[in-house]
């Protein structure tokens, strides 16, 4: 794994806003070409091999979660239980998640999965693809994300309930609005009736117990942008109980297992010493590598609340607004450091396979809402 600094294209603004790229820049660079990441082909294998890997340890974790009623230790509460379950029994659609890994010795160890509401996918598929024909047209890229979800929503089509696939995310959010459409322009390409609605827009008929869009029309399956836990505690989610249609909702509600930090203790209970996982316990005092871990909170984003100690003392952490659920402790695997550039591996999982990568780069250890976007080769 290498780090080069290079030239950015010229007028390199027009060119990745002329692919619906538009958050290039915000408070800082989001977008970042003045560097790039090489890999070799070797690490790439190891990589896509680790994703397949811990994608089906994810699958039974899940198992094992729902087998030992564990949802109490990832606050689930009660009434959604029979919601997640039968989404799991019927093996609801899931279309992607991401995986974040720390990448040193040439071994990936896994951080956390974003497997409810992950980003980064438009610039991890579409955006760094162009950049490489652009400046590397006679290299490769660990990407084949494209491919993979429209290949996916094929697929999926005639698993769907009838009518359209609605998408729907958040207002006044530009990467959420790219994410979605991204996801539902691949949709479209592999053949399925679309529509979006903003999530304020949907709506709920009483008299028939069903979702309906802005125009009355039953919303049958729906890709959703916005997490679950929001959700379920906002008293218009208790509809997803009551809903005549029983919708697809997509990502399917199982997923709310894989997207807490939970998971990663669970992981390490039925997986010890697997390679690509690091020691994790709910309880401090069980963290036999004492004294050295991250504490994470069971649900937070962009890297708020966590907390980084070395040798017995705090080495960096990270303010915010989430810990009340709890927190889990994980063995300490610093990011990769290039001088004072610390990257973290995103890896993608779509329709069940790995598919690629994407880099977030931060000067600081914990990566969060201002680290870079940095495209990547393989040498």
């Amino acid at each position: 794994m290498k780090r080069h600094r290079i030239t950015p294209r010229t007028d390199w603004q027009n060119k990745v806003e002329e692919l619906g790229f538009g958050f290039h820049t915000t408070e800082t660079t989001y977008w970042d070409e003045s560097v790039c990441y090489e890999f070799s082909m070797k690490e790439v294998d190891r990589m896509e091999a680790a994703t397949a890997t811990l994608w089906e340890c994810c699958l039974e974790a899940v198992q094992h979660v729902m087998d030992e009623k564990m949802y109490d230790q990832f606050c689930i509460p009660k009434w959604f239980v029979p919601h997640i379950e039968q989404s799991w029994e019927e093996d609801a659609p899931a279309i992607y998640g991401r995986f974040d890994f720390s990448m040193r010795d040439g071994i990936p160890k896994l951080l956390e999965f974003n497997a409810d509401t992950p980003t980064s996918l438009f610039e991890s598929s579409v955006v760094q693809w162009f950049w490489l024909q652009d400046r590397f047209p006679e290299k490769d890229q660990f990407n084949s994300i494209h491919e993979k979800l429209i290949a996916y929503w094929q697929y999926l089509k005639e698993y769907l309930k009838p009518g359209a696939l609605h998408f729907s995310c958040i207002r006044e959010n530009s990467e959420d609005f790219t994410t979605t459409e991204y996801l539902r322009d691949c949709a479209i390409q592999g053949g399925l009736e679309t529509r979006f609605l903003y999530i304020d827009e949907i709506g709920w008929d009483s008299r028939n117990s069903r979702f309906a869009d802005q125009e009355n029309l039953t919303i049958t399956n729906l890709f959703k942008l916005y997490p679950y836990e929001w959700l379920i505690h906002e008293e218009f989610g208790r509809n997803l109980m009551q809903d005549s249609m029983k919708a697809f909702w997509i990502e399917p509600s199982w997923k709310m297992i894989l997207s807490n930090k939970a998971i990663l203790p669970v992981l390490w209970e039925l997986f010890p010493g697997h390679e690509n996982l690091l020691e994790s316990y709910f309880e401090r005092d069980n963290f036999k590598m004492g004294i050295n871990y991250a504490k994470k909170p069971l649900l937070s984003r962009e890297g708020s609340n966590i907390s980084l100690t070395r040798y017995g003392s705090l080495l960096a952490e990270t303010g915010g607004e989430y810990g009340e659920e709890g927190y889990i402790y994980q063995e300490l695997a610093l990011l990769p450091d290039f001088d004072g550039h610390y990257p973290l591996i995103g890896s993608w999982v779509i329709g069940q396979e790995p598919a690629g990568i994407g880099i977030r780069e931060s000067d600081t250890l914990i990566t969060d809402n201002l680290s870079r976007f940095v495209p990547h080769f393989i040498g």
